[in-house]
C-alpha cells in the first residue's frame, strides 16, 4: 500500500510539475520581453518593429 501511495505522490509531482515549469518559463520570457520593449528608445522601437517589421517573440 505504501508503494502505491508513493507512486501516486511522485507521479502527481511529475505531472503537475511540468505545466508549472512551462508557466514559469512563459512568465520569465514575458518579463524579459517587456523589459526589452520598455528600455528601447522610441526611434529604436519604430525602426525595429515598424520599418523592419520584426515579428514579436
Amino acid at each position: 500500500m505504501a508503494a502505491v501511495t508513493c507512486g501516486c505522490i511522485v507521479g502527481g509531482w511529475v505531472l503537475c510539475g511540468i505545466p508549472v515549469l512551462g508557466v514559469l518559463a512563459m512568465m520569465v520570457i514575458g518579463l524579459v520581453e517587456g523589459i526589452i520593449y520598455l528600455t528601447k528608445s522610441d526611434e529604436d522601437f519604430y525602426q525595429t518593429y515598424a520599418i523592419q517589421k520584426k515579428e514579436w517573440f
